[in-house]
Parts: C-alpha cells; structure tokens; sequence
C-alpha cells in the first residue's frame, strides 16, 4: 500500500510518498508562483526514486485547501487528472488540518489554533487536537474570520502565515504545512475508508465568490 500525496495551497510545493509505516520519499521547493510547472516533474521524480508504479498506488491525497486560490486549485485539478487517469480513489485533507499536523510532527505541539492568511483584513481559522493515532483533529469547523474575530477564538498555540497577524510570533517558524503531512493524515483516512471518486476531489475556498475576491484584491 501506498499513498502518493501532493501539496501546492500555499507558497511551497512538495510531493511525499509513503507506505503503511514509513515515509519513502519526500521533496518540496519553495519557488514562488511555480506549481503548475513543478509538480508533475516532482511527481516523476518521486515515483521513479521509490520505483512506484500506479498500480503500486492505494490513493492519492491532496491538500484540498483553503489557502492560495491558484494553488488550492492546481492541486485539485492535478489530482483529479491523476486520479482519473490510472483509476485511483482520492483523499482530501484540509490544509488547516495538514499545518495542525505539521505543528504536532514538528514542535510536538498537541493542541492547536491553525490560521492562513486569507488576505483583506482576514484569515482562515481552524483548531485542532491531536487524538489517540497522533492525528490532529478539528474541533471546531473551519471558518473565514475577521483579525479580531480570530483573536477572541484563539485558545491554543497559534500557527500559521497569519500567526503574526493576529499578533502571535511564539510560533511564526510553523508556517507551511507540506506534501509530509498531507500524507501522514491521508494514511489514517485510509485505514479508515475515508476516499472519494476523482470527481469530488473538490477545492475548499472558504470565502463565497472567490473569483470577485481575487479581482477585488488586484484592484485594491
């Protein structure tokens, strides 16, 4: 069994394969605005140092947003090619989730509050408790929230491109969550059945009219 995991959310884009137990490959680069060209050939490249076939594959698993409107779409669309195209299941995970787990797996951090910057005064809000597994879980539902609003939500370790947003800088290092992460959540959601067909490998915005928002920003 293994999974292929893909991450372009955020700045970063990373590809991580892993098995049951361990981690086989990971890569990211941190090159601005250069997913599309990057992340088939990162893809490639994985499969070829794992020695990874598609029929080797159990899933694919995607970051499947919020976060950067062009990167939460490129992902989905990658992996809905992908999975398309070699007939494989799919398994969405959260990028709040994924940088929750990155907080956990890197700083040992078991509770949470996961903020993205979501641009014009706002952020994308989550918080997240790292279960029996070692899983960050929600426990809350994910929101698009006002600085103030995030403030007054917040009551754990805050996490995040928009920690020093809201004034948080203890932990301003735990910015990005990677292909890694995706990939540790996506192996549970495995054992646990939790795979959709490729066509609901669906992008997460959050914010209503996406595309008006991306106008308004440019005009701004």
């Amino acid at each position: 069994m293994k999974i292929l995991a893909l991450e372009t959310a955020n700045e970063q884009c990373s590809v991580a394969i892993v098995d049951a137990e361990r981690l086989l490959y990971f890569q990211s680069n941190t090159e601005p605005r250069m997913q599309t060209q990057l992340i088939l050939p990162m893809i490639e490249q994985g499969m070829a140092h794992t020695q990874t076939t598609w029929q080797d594959l159990a899933a694919i698993a995607f970051s499947r947003g919020p976060g950067a409107f062009s990167g939460v779409r490129i992902n989905a669309a990658v992996t809905q090619a992908l999975a398309w195209t070699h007939d494989l299941p799919v398994i969405a995970v959260s990028t709040l989730q994924a940088l929750a787990q990155h907080a956990y797996r890197e700083a040992g951090l078991t509770q949470v509050t996961t903020v993205i910057d979501a641009r014009m005064n706002e952020v994308y809000f989550g918080q997240f408790g790292v279960d029996a597994d070692g899983i960050m879980q929600a426990e809350t539902e994910e929101q698009l929230l006002n600085y103030a609003q995030a403030c007054q939500q917040a009551y754990a370790a805050v996490v995040g491109t928009g920690a020093a947003l809201l004034g948080h800088d203890n932990h301003t290092k735990l910015a990005y969550a990677n292909a890694q992460d995706i990939a540790e959540i996506a192996r549970f959601n495995l054992q646990q059945g939790k795979v959709v067909s490729a066509d609901q490998a669906l992008p997460v915005y959050l914010r209503d009219n996406a595309w008006k928002k991306i106008a308004e920003q440019r005009s701004s």
